[in-house]
């Protein structure tokens, strides 16, 4: 089962459960509200088995260092990403470096690192095989490339960026460069790359798609789930072919 904890530019923490592994990816709040989160799902840290991190930005790890000495938890992440993180001390067999297209095994779960175009150090998603069913985490995606949408179709379930409404940003108050980040090739997906790739994946045999990482400034949940789900069908997808839903900002959300 693939869950948001939080999701959106304040913070991000996605949480992978197959079988009695749970793995987290990203850790981007306090380590209280990551309890608070867990137990509303009748999880503790103790019962985490890993974070996986997608890359260094504060709002993926702010929380990674706390929970890693709290849990005694392992920390997968590329080696440019582990030297850009500053965290604090982390045991040296907590620090395991990865690869993309290299997968490593946790627990039931075989998990692979891919390649996504932003502006971070190295910045990754994942896949995670759990028996016969593929899942992915896909975000902070600039645009989407033919080798990365490769690295996440077939995935029964993939939680998908949808940042901005491209309108809201260009007419919003964020400054000249910083809009031009957002919108550049190592930004963040538009409502309407979301949607394009969301059709995309369900003819490809996704049957549960969760937008995320939404801006508070420059997107609402109505116009990301609007936006995409008039792409969907208009492609000639059936609400019965796809669970469409938005991630919640600071909430557990699930499929």
């Amino acid at each position: 089962m693939l869950r948001s904890l939080i999701s959106g530019s304040s913070g991000n923490c996605s949480l992978l459960s197959y079988r009695n592994t749970n793995i987290l990816v990203d850790c981007g709040m306090s380590g209280k509200r990551l309890d608070e989160l867990l137990s509303e799902l009748n999880l503790s840290g103790i019962d985490l088995d890993a974070i996986l991190v997608t890359h260094e930005h504060i709002d993926h790890i702010s929380g990674i260092g706390v929970a890693s000495r709290k849990y005694n938890l392992p920390i997968y992440a590329t080696e440019q990403t582990h030297l850009a993180m500053n965290i604090g001390r982390i045991a040296d067999e907590n620090i395991k470096i990865i690869e993309p297209d290299r997968p490593f095994e946790i627990g039931f779960v075989t998990a692979d690192a891919f390649s996504i175009p932003h502006d971070a150090a190295d910045p990754v998603g994942y896949r995670f095989y759990c028996g016969k069913d593929k899942f992915s985490v896909a975000t902070d995606i600039g645009t989407m490339t033919d080798e990365l949408f490769d690295s996440i179709s077939g995935s029964k379930a993939v939680i998908l960026e949808a940042n901005h409404d491209i309108d809201m940003l260009l007419n919003g108050s964020y400054s000249e460069p910083l809009k031009r980040r957002i919108l550049g090739n190592f930004g963040h997906m538009s409502n309407e790359l979301s949607a394009k790739t969301a059709l995309a994946l369900v003819n490809r045999g996704t049957t549960q798609i969760m937008l995320s990482h939404l801006s508070d400034e420059n997107n609402t949940p109505e116009l990301a789930y609007k936006t995409v789900s008039e792409r969907l069908e208009d492609g000639g997808v059936k609400d019965s072919d796809v669970q469409l839903i938005v991630a919640n900002r600071y909430e557990v959300s699930t499929f």
